[in-house]
């Protein structure tokens, strides 16, 4: 598996548990049919997910062992840029149904997109959280350096909704390309508080700790995922979904901390 270098619809939603109920088996066999993969199935994937499609990656690889998955993972506004100029890939894995949408209006997907997971967002700080910051309303200190994704990006847009529905005014002082460099700005002591998605914080460990968002002004987001119109394995894209809905791809999501769909 090779990693390439460096984005709200209840019918939507209601494929998802489709998918999952009547799909794949508890080994993350495909339900379409299909009795393998082969070649190279290329996914382009929201940066949020690098950690846990990278471990969905090496499960499918024992399943399939004829099959060779290569991810590109960015910012889903940048890699729906990327589809829609043509960029080879199989498969388009966004943290936003916006960004999925644009490309199916523009008949860049095969497939109806499926929602395969949710997450939340919380406040990541530095680890014991030196500043005290406890909730949205503090990010609004001018002293503070609280740093979001850009706007067009989910991270972004989502950071900007959690400020409006909180009504508090919020300056970052640096607008990231992904959610990745939210998280390291702060752990590098670079920034004091960002709003990324809870499997973030997760996944940086003791490095960082997370400031929960009371639900009433939190953002639910939901992860669609698709075969593109030019797949180059169409075939292997689509039995790679399945395996993200089935039992193991469902397993490994959630234990990186991502919502059932």
């Amino acid at each position: 598996m090779r990693t390439l270098p460096r984005s709200a619809s209840a019918s939507l939603a209601l494929l998802a548990v489709f998918a999952v109920s009547c799909g794949s088996s508890d080994s993350g066999s495909p339900s379409t049919g299909s009795t393998g993969a082969s070649g190279t199935v290329t996914v382009f994937a929201a940066a949020s997910l690098t950690a846990a499609f990278t471990e969905i990656g090496e499960a499918f690889a024992v399943e399939y062992p004829d099959a060779d998955v290569t991810f590109n993972f960015a910012a889903s506004s940048e890699l729906a840029a990327q589809i829609g100029e043509g960029a080879p890939a199989d498969v388009f894995a966004s943290a936003d149904l916006d960004n999925m949408t644009k490309l199916t209006d523009a008949g860049a997907t095969s497939t109806d997109p499926v929602v395969f997971a949710g997450n939340e967002l919380q406040i990541i700080v530095a680890p014991g959280n030196p500043l005290g910051i406890a909730g949205v309303a503090d990010l609004a200190d001018a002293d503070l350096i609280v740093v979001t994704c850009a706007p067009e990006v989910p991270c972004g847009t989502y950071a900007a909704q959690v400020f409006e529905d909180a009504g508090v005014a919020v300056t970052p002082k640096s607008l990231e390309e992904n959610v990745k460099a939210v998280v390291t700005k702060v752990t590098l002591g670079e920034a004091d508080a960002g709003i990324v998605y809870r499997t973030d914080v997760l996944a940086a460990g003791d490095a960082a700790a997370g400031v929960e968002i009371p639900d009433d002004l939190d953002v639910l987001a939901e992860y669609p995922i698709a075969v593109t119109e030019l797949a180059p394995n169409a075939a292997g894209a689509r039995v790679f979904i399945d395996f993200v809905l089935g039992a193991t791809g469902q397993r490994i999501l959630a234990s990186y901390g991502f919502l059932a769909p």
